[in-house]
């Protein structure tokens, strides 16, 4: 029992943090825009598969609570800073979004252009 899913990749995260708070492991997930902007802190986010409950969302980064039970039967419990995950965006939230803008209440996400700007902003040159 999660949320609910569709097993497709929405797009990618690296890992920027872990640490241990309690007896879980907190990961901050660096993450690409079209993917961040359906992240709320309580929401839902899928990385590697796994649905898990989002704690903090900042400017480029949501971070996620993993529970011992988690972190022993997933590959989650060995993801390091630096390593990629795949990420999938809460369902409802892209099924809101749609209505939203078939109904003129809100602007059709901009297509993204990858050109150097974009590439600038996200360090990648």
């Amino acid at each position: 029992g999660g949320h609910l899913v569709a097993g497709h990749v929405d797009g990618t995260g690296t890992v920027r943090e872990r640490h241990q708070e309690g007896n879980g492991t907190v990961l901050m997930v660096e993450t690409p825009p079209e993917v961040l902007r359906y992240c709320i802190p309580k929401g839902s986010i899928t990385v590697d598969g796994v649905s898990l409950t989002i704690n903090e969302v900042t400017g480029r980064s949501f971070s996620v609570m993993i529970i011992p039970h988690t972190a022993n039967v997933t590959t989650l419990g060995i993801k390091q800073v630096g390593e990629t995950t795949n990420l999938e965006a809460d369902l409802i939230g892209k099924y809101v979004e749609r209505l939203l803008q078939e109904r003129g209440q809100l602007q059709p996400k901009s297509e993204i252009v990858i050109d150097r700007d974009y590439l600038q902003k996200r360090g990648l040159i």
